[in-house]
């Protein structure tokens, strides 16, 4: 029997060094019970993938393989949500008796099962007996945890702003030091000194400006890590003095560490960006406490409590409006620019800000089931997904930099052996510079900040997209295929016309609403609506769903089937053929034809443009499967401008169809576009699936590759520009890369460039590559 597969994600803290990030990467995919290990650069995230539950200690592991590669990376493991358990952070806690007093009390509490206070983590994890009760029971945890000590900072997510603030200092000190260097380099370079002076300014200055680096590379070797960044720098610079390029080598560190601070800020600079754009998480929620209003955390409030939401603050939670009027900006969540009006009734997602009238909302779901907190997950999680373009630059990365260096190698060494009159002192000069550009920086930093950049703008738009392996693919799409009910029309169906045989039209439609009266269909819901009173119950018995056909159902004494022509001709019933412009639902009661009712559906305002845009974007083939009747389908198909139409297909034949477009478009990707209900084998069966809808639908967000937060057709055609303008500047950054590496490489070769060009093919392409980056962010 094989092992359960367990699934950890941690946060690295301070993680700097793309090319350190492969490296753990790869040395953690090494450890015994871990099947996969996969880091996210751009946002610091760890995914580690156990057989069995891995090893006992695996975050301790952890931790000292990364410290071995970046000292000052902190480890954190992110706790999935387990429902009726959480985890508070307890900032300042002074002493061990303060935990010890902490835990008896909470433990006290009705419906708490278990506590724990933890003083060396400072964190206190709660369970609850009732999952429900779980936000009061964390309330008035809170409220014990102040009354012992005031001065204790309580927050639901961990905090590292020690450690931070820790290697905030020594990049001050290291800056300090970078500026007295770069002023003693600049005193060498203008002032005339003797000799030993000169040298020993020169000396200084580079023990100021690249001690950090030596250093660094000097524990590297000791640990077995050669062709680092550090120890080629070092090495380079090194080999500088020691054909007395004194001021070049102190130059080629002084600039390396300039832009490295300056590649720092970059990447720091647009993960934050990045980040920004997903901030849709709310902070506090005004709790209503009888006459009195409690600023708490959005996890403390429960199902079922009343929140007050003040004009200009986010809605912490979802819900329904209980009292007030307002305009809601769902931007943040949908793209839509337009503010939404809500009054009492009206459903409102976390995420939202209230523009202007003041709301109170009674809580429909607690914060870990939130539309934002869904979201924020899916966005999150998309980096462990990573493109194969992804993949290959990190395979790339782990043969380009010892390649470059054996090549250097055997510059400095081979032509002075067999060319006349060679200078080694020139040839050594040459293979420094291939030393200074061997870095593959630009393209291990800058291709995933691209990718995350891209799924971050998409989400502003309101679309979601699980992965950069699904964003990739998305660019590559040559054929579309879409559902019909409910994503290229409303889905919001009404009865046209009703033709009974030998029957009243009320009796008919009595029949039809009794006989829907278990489904929750659309169109059964329409038929109901026109019936315009409730079904009796007790009437109806042996009720029986005939897949993809409709229903046979016992109403009082009267046996009756209603479904499509198939589920009559499956019972034997002879009838005529209704040639309507709708979806047909025929009745027989008792083995005899009853008549049948015509439901239409209205197609949604951008459909028609949403077909037209794909094809200008250059999709290649548009096609639509519906269940309907072939005359609905091609009457659809052919208001829409779609190239093909199957109609009258079962859920099975749906996926047998989307089969059979796969094999006749090799060369692209298939896109299926679904609204999330009763899709699921389509969309796990096409090469990305697109759920439609995604705000308040679970089935959706997990079915789907993609998720659209908004009904709107014409969101996929956003979807492809925003994964086509992606692409392009991935490959832009690899071409650009590749090419001025390239060229430095041949002209150092040469001898026709120096060390300084060659610190530009580093740091330089690697800063431009960042900020190119960062466009992918703009969805336009």
């Amino acid at each position: 029997m094989e092992a359960a597969m367990t699934k950890r994600d941690f946060k690295l803290f301070n993680l700097c060094c793309p090319v350190c990030a492969g490296k753990i990467q790869k040395n953690l995919n090494k450890l015994d019970g871990v099947t996969s290990a996969v880091i996210d650069f751009s946002s610091q995230k760890l995914t580690v993938e156990l057989a069995g539950g891995g090893p006992e200690d695996v975050a301790a592991k952890i931790a000292v393989i990364a410290k071995r590669y970046e000292s000052a990376i902190e480890v954190a493991e992110i706790f999935p949500a387990v429902p009726g358990e959480k985890t508070l952070y307890l900032a300042n806690l002074p002493g061990a008796e303060h935990a010890e007093k902490i835990e008896a009390r909470v433990k006290s509490l009705e419906g708490v099962s278990a506590v724990s206070v933890d003083y060396a983590a400072q964190k206190m994890r709660i369970e609850a007996v009732d999952r429900v009760k779980l936000p009061f029971l964390l309330r008035q945890a809170s409220d014990i945890v102040k009354e012992i000590d005031p001065n204790i900072e309580i927050s639901f997510s961990e905090r590292h702003g020690a450690d931070e603030s820790r290697v905030d200092w020594k990049r001050r000190l290291s800056s300090a030091g970078l500026c007295v260097g770069a002023a003693l380099f600049f005193a060498g370079m203008y002032f005339k000194f003797d000799a030993a002076l000169s040298l020993g300014v020169f000396v200084t200055a580079y023990l100021l400006v690249g001690g950090s680096v030596v250093l660094r590379s000097l524990k590297n070797i000791a640990k077995g890590q050669l062709f680092d960044e550090n120890f080629l720098m070092s090495v380079a610079t090194f080999g500088a003095f020691a054909i007395g390029e004194y001021a070049e080598g102190v130059a080629v560190m002084l600039f390396y560490q300039v832009g490295e601070a300056f590649q720092r800020m970059a990447v720091n600079r647009s993960r934050k960006s990045i980040s920004a754009l997903m901030d849709i998480r709310p902070d506090f929620a005004n709790l209503k406490c009888g006459a009195e209003l409690r600023r708490v955390s959005p996890e403390e409030v429960g199902v079922g409590e009343h929140i007050v939401v003040k004009p200009g603050e986010k809605v912490p939670l979802d819900g329904v409006v209980i009292e007030g009027r307002s305009a809601l900006d769902t931007s943040a969540l949908t793209g839509e620019s337009a503010p939404r009006d809500i009054e009492p009734g009206g459903s409102v997602m976390s995420g939202s800000i209230n523009k202007s009238g003041l709301l109170t909302i009674k809580v429909a779901k607690e914060f870990g089931e939130s539309t934002v907190s869904k979201i924020l997950d899916l966005v999150q999680n998309a980096g462990s997904k990573k493109a194969p373009v992804e993949n290959f630059i990190t395979k790339f990365a782990r043969y380009y930099t010892p390649a470059v260096v054996f090549v250097a190698i055997a510059l400095a060494v081979i032509p002075p052996l067999f060319l006349p009159g060679a200078n080694h002192s020139e040839w050594i000069r040459r293979a420094l510079v291939f030393l200074v550009v061997s870095c593959p920086c630009a393209l291990v930093i800058s291709i995933p900040l691209g990718f995350f950049g891209g799924i971050g703008g998409a989400s502003r738009c309101g679309i979601l997209v699980k992965g950069s392996n699904y964003l990739e693919a998305l660019s590559k799409v040559d054929a579309v295929v879409f559902d019909k009910t409910g994503t290229l029309t409303k889905g919001v169906f009404s009865v046209t016309k009703i033709v009974p045989v030998g029957m009243s039209e009320d009796k008919l439609l009595f029949y039809a609403a009794h006989a829907e009266s278990e489904s929750n269909h659309p169109i059964a819901v329409s038929i109901r609506k026109a019936y315009g009173r409730r079904p009796q119950a007790e009437r109806i018995s042996e009720y029986e769903e005939v897949a993809g056909y409709g229903v046979k159902v016992r109403i009082g004494g009267d046996v009756v089937l209603a479904g499509n022509e198939k589920l009559l001709y499956g019972a034997g019933v002879s009838h005529e053929k209704a040639f309507e412009p709708g979806t047909v639902v025929y009745l027989a009661v008792n083995g005899v034809f009853a008549g049948y009712v015509v439901i239409s559906d209205e197609l949604k305002p951008d459909s028609a443009r949403a077909v037209k845009d794909l094809k200008k974007i250059g999709v290649a083939k548009t096609v639509m499967l519906t269940g309907d009747s072939r005359a609905v389908g091609e009457r659809v198909g052919g208001e829409l401008g779609i190239d093909e139409v199957y109609a009258e297909l079962l859920p099975q034949q749906k996926v047998e169809r989307l089969e059979e477009i796969d094999k006749d478009n090799a060369k692209g990707k298939v896109v299926f576009v679904g609204d999330g209900i009763n899709d699921a084998p389509v969309l796990a069966r096409s090469d990305i699936g697109v759920a439609m809808g995604g705000v308040g639908s679970d089935a959706a967000i997990e079915a789907a590759d993609i998720v659209l937060m908004t009904d709107e057709p014409s969101k996929i055609v956003d979807a492809i520009r925003i994964a086509k303008k992606t692409r392009t500047i991935v490959w832009q950054n690899i071409i650009f890369s590749l090419g001025v590496k390239g060229v430095i490489l041949v002209l150092g070769a040469i001898g026709m460039a120096s060390m300084w060009e060659a610190v530009f093919g580093d740091v330089g392409v690697t800063l431009i590559a960042v900020l190119n980056s960062m466009r992918a962010m703009r969805a336009n």
